[in-house]
């Protein structure tokens, strides 16, 4: 079971990931969207957009540097063991929060909106139930691994190097197999929800439009040509301009009767 869930199910998820993304790319450009719904309704998603898409990010940095660092370059660098998991906590205590927070109000707001909801599909149900799972999961491995509840655990030592050696084709099955439950769970549902990525509105985080950021100014021209000297206007149109503008003279008063 062990070789099954941490040697064979990464590199399962990975291939339906690519593949996935690349068919969709392929085959599914106009459905490459996040089918926006901000025209049925606005106050609810400026609101709980935000919180989850900022949140988000500080997770996916949190993830990155947790996974990816290994833990002697942190701690060449100053930050002991008990500091990270302070700042883990911290940082992403509150990141997690948000984004639990961000994605509860999108969820009512989609439940309670009548066009927003009848423009919900099955594949947007599941893909929340995994996505809040996942998100649910991480909330609680970050509070447990902490020490916050239960038995402090340094996923550094056993993840951590499963992840990385994944990508050098050698999957340490063991430190995962060492891992507490809760973190071995967060780790399935993870994979699950990169493995159904493609297939949902999701994919949308792979074309995020951060050239936006980098573009040149549009400059904007009128289409009339300008002339250096302007056409004089004749005669006849400077007097009916000159009587128009001229203000009405008073009627002389009549006194026939």
């Amino acid at each position: 079971m062990n070789v099954l869930a941490w040697a064979v199910l990464p590199y399962v998820t990975l291939a339906v990931l690519i593949g996935g993304t690349i068919w969709r790319y392929r085959y599914d450009q106009f459905g490459w969207t996040t089918r926006s719904s901000e025209l049925y309704e606005s106050r609810l998603l400026r609101i709980g957009s935000p919180l989850f898409h900022f949140g988000i990010l500080v997770v996916v940095v949190g993830h990155f540097i947790g996974l990816v660092v290994p833990q002697s370059w942190t701690t060449a660098a100053g930050l002991t063991e008990h500091g990270y998991h302070v700042q883990a906590l911290l940082l992403g205590g509150v990141a997690g929060f948000a984004t639990l927070v961000g994605i509860a109000i999108l969820i009512f707001r989609r439940r309670t909106t009548g066009p927003v909801f009848m423009a919900t599909t099955r594949n947007d149900k599941g893909m929340y139930v995994v996505l809040v799972a996942a998100i649910v999961a991480g909330l609680a491995t970050t509070l447990l691994g902490a020490g916050v509840v239960g038995q402090e655990h340094n996923y550094r030592e056993t993840v951590a190097p499963w992840f990385r050696s994944i990508f050098v084709l050698h999957p340490d099955i063991d430190a995962m197999a060492g891992a507490p439950v809760q973190f071995r769970l967060h780790t399935l549902i993870g994979m699950l929800l990169f493995a159904i990525w493609p297939f949902t509105r999701l994919v949308h985080a792979f074309t995020a439009p951060v050239g936006y950021l980098f573009r040149p100014y549009i400059v904007y021209r009128s289409r009339a040509p300008r002339t250096a000297n302007p056409p004089r206007l004749t005669r006849r149109v400077r007097s009916a301009r000159a009587a128009h503008a001229a203000p009405d003279s008073p009627r002389p008063h009549s006194n026939a009767r």
